[in-house]
């Protein structure tokens, strides 16, 4: 997996905490002896995703995700194990030997290297292209827009010309294969015209990472073609749920704040007017990763999607998403116009700049779009919109909290505080003010009624067994690895039996012998996983007891099922097994 050495690898995962680490990425809360937060790797506001501390581990029981230190830094950042012992490494202060890559090591990163290097030299052409003859209309286009040439420079715009197989001949000149040409997302194939630019008669916006590698594209069509604008397909290099348009520019602004955006041309207008604080998602609504991507790098948020239904829409699924991530949320207002872009050119940047200082609080801007669902006029109408409030005020969970919104609600409708709380309370007591349950509790119950009983308990075990030396001490006294009938959980058994010896048990270090996704996402389970409440040493005993009960007997039922029948000394085992079983006592002593 990395040709750095086991002890280097520790040293590196003993200076980066965990808990720290992925602080840095998500907000996390103590949750008992555990971190909870919103997973980055899947859309969700639900925290699924538990830290554990003492074991170095995190996991997330809704999509599955789980691993150490570096198996989140190389999920989260899209990077190669080396890659993430590189970035660990710096955080921490280590210093990485010089060393030569090995022969499977420069294999594993080189199709993604490549596939960097393909969109270096594609941003570097169509940027050409975009000063010759054959670039004219993209020019004339984004001059039209009132782009400077400073402007254009700075975002490497460019321009895909009219015939679709110009870069194709342009890179293949280079001497890279079709396959790689494919995998870049660069090109398309279909049977008839065999592969061909995927962007043609388009401008090119590149697509950066916050270090300004070019990972992908984005392409405004000239004329009336369809769809008006083109993003790159998922690649080794680029995902647009976890990336934005404008980032690698705007985490350096040094603003209170980042502007979010809808598209390319409003972060271009918006950078080039002086607003480099401005990003855009990438053609998607916005997703979790990319708000705590952004909660990186400032704690407040402000919207300026298209004044239309469509922008209030996105702003409304948006809010909930920044919230979750810990970010504060406001939203401009951009009557009469439609997005900032034709804001800037119509007023200028002074007036934009009072838009943002006078930005609506997400909590209000909710209201008022709430509000057209309701007849004033009519006091049914009006009590029913009071009551719907009251739902909302019951949403904040800490009392200071849903206080100062009540109290600033109340001002906003003309209400008194007692007459606002109070039907708070009321909605509160007639709902039982109860959540619905979360994915994080859910989830694991259902998993739980379909899995296998056997396999259950052998996992169980595991999770015994790797919760400390002293517990690992006393059942290693009656249980072998080889009695694990999973192969799976063998394994992990075998690998702690290793540490233990060696005199140190070590759960985050495990991940690094399981290449498969599926594997790792199991061996997560096995170790974040809880052991059940218990009330006290005897009941802990006795739970003990049962579970490695079940395991020796489902291993004496398996290997009973699997031998020769005509195979007396394997039966003399069995049975030696049997009666040993019988006198079996536990003691956590």
């Amino acid at each position: 997996m990395s040709f750095y050495s086991q002890d280097l690898l520790e040293e590196i995962r003993s200076r980066s905490d965990i808990v720290d680490v992925i602080s840095g990425y998500i907000r996390l809360q103590r949750k008992g002896s555990n971190y909870v937060g919103v997973c980055p790797f899947h859309n969700d506001r639900n925290p699924s995703m538990s830290v554990n501390p003492p074991r170095q581990i995190y996991r997330c029981f809704s999509c599955g995700a789980g691993g150490d230190v570096f198996k989140f830094v190389m999920e989260y950042e899209n990077l190669t194990f080396p890659e993430a012992v590189k970035v660990l490494a710096d955080r921490a202060g280590v210093v990485l030997p010089e060393q030569d890559a090995s022969r499977e090591a420069r294999q594993q990163a080189d199709i993604k290297a490549q596939i960097m290097e393909l969109n270096r030299l594609a941003a570097k052409y169509y940027y050409y292209t975009l000063r010759q003859p054959a670039g004219r209309q993209g020019m004339e286009y984004l001059l039209g827009r009132n782009l400077t040439e400073d402007t254009i420079k700075k975002f490497g715009l460019g321009y895909a010309d009219k015939y679709n197989g110009s870069l194709y001949q342009y890179l293949k000149s280079k001497g890279y294969s079709d396959q790689l040409l494919k995998e870049s997302g660069l090109m398309q194939v279909d049977e008839k015209r065999g592969m061909y630019d995927k962007f043609w008669n388009r401008v090119i916006f590149p697509i950066m990472d916050i270090h300004n590698r070019v990972i992908g594209f984005g392409g405004r069509v000239m004329g009336d073609g369809k769809p008006k604008y083109l993003n790159s397909p998922e690649t080794r290099v680029f995902d647009k749920s976890r990336n934005l348009y404008g980032l690698n520019l705007a985490r350096l602004s040094r603003k209170p704040n980042m502007i979010l955006c809808e598209g390319y041309m409003d972060v271009i207008a918006m950078h080039q007017a002086g607003f480099s604080q401005a990003v855009a998602s990438l053609g998607t609504a916005f997703t979790t990763q990319q708000s705590v991507l952004l909660k990186r790098y400032t704690n407040e948020v402000l919207l300026t999607y298209d004044n239309d239904e469509a922008g209030v829409k996105a702003a409304l699924r948006a809010i909930p998403i920044l919230r979750d991530a810990g970010l504060t949320a406001r939203i401009i207002n951009m009557e009469p116009y439609k997005d900032p872009d034709e804001f800037i050119k119509a007023e200028g940047m002074e007036k934009f700049q009072e838009r943002i200082e006078s930005a609506e609080g997400s909590f209000f801007f909710e209201l008022r779009v709430m509000e057209r669902q309701y007849d004033f006029r009519e006091p049914e109408s009006k009590t029913a919109f009071f009551r719907a409030l009251a739902g909302r005020l019951l949403e904040f969970e800490q009392g200071i909290e849903r206080n100062n919104y009540t109290e600033a609600a109340a001002g906003r409708y003309h209400l008194s505080y007692e007459q606002l709380a109070s039907m708070v309370r009321q909605v509160g007591e007639k709902t039982g003010g109860l959540q619905k349950r979360t994915e994080t509790e859910a989830l694991p119950r259902r998993r739980r009624k379909t899995e296998d009983s056997s396999l259950r308990t052998q996992r169980l075990l595991i999770t015994w067994m790797s919760s400390g030396a002293s517990l690992f001490r006393n059942i290693r006294k009656f249980v072998e690895p080889d009695e694990f009938t999973d192969p799976l959980c063998r394994r992990v058994a075998e690998l702690l039996e290793e540490q233990y010896e060696k005199g140190r048990l070590n759960p985050a270090a495990l991940f690094q012998y399981f290449a498969e996704e599926e594997e790792q996402k199991q061996v997560s389970a096995m170790l974040q996983d809880t052991i059940p409440a218990l009330s006290g040493r005897e009941e802990e005993e006795k739970a003990l007891q049962e579970t490695i009960l079940r395991v020796k007997q489902n291993s004496i039922a398996w290997q009973t099922a699997h031998m020769d029948p005509g195979d007396m000394e394997t039966l003399q085992k069995i049975v030696q097994k049997r009666r040993e079983i019988e006198k079996l006592h536990i003691s956590l002593d």
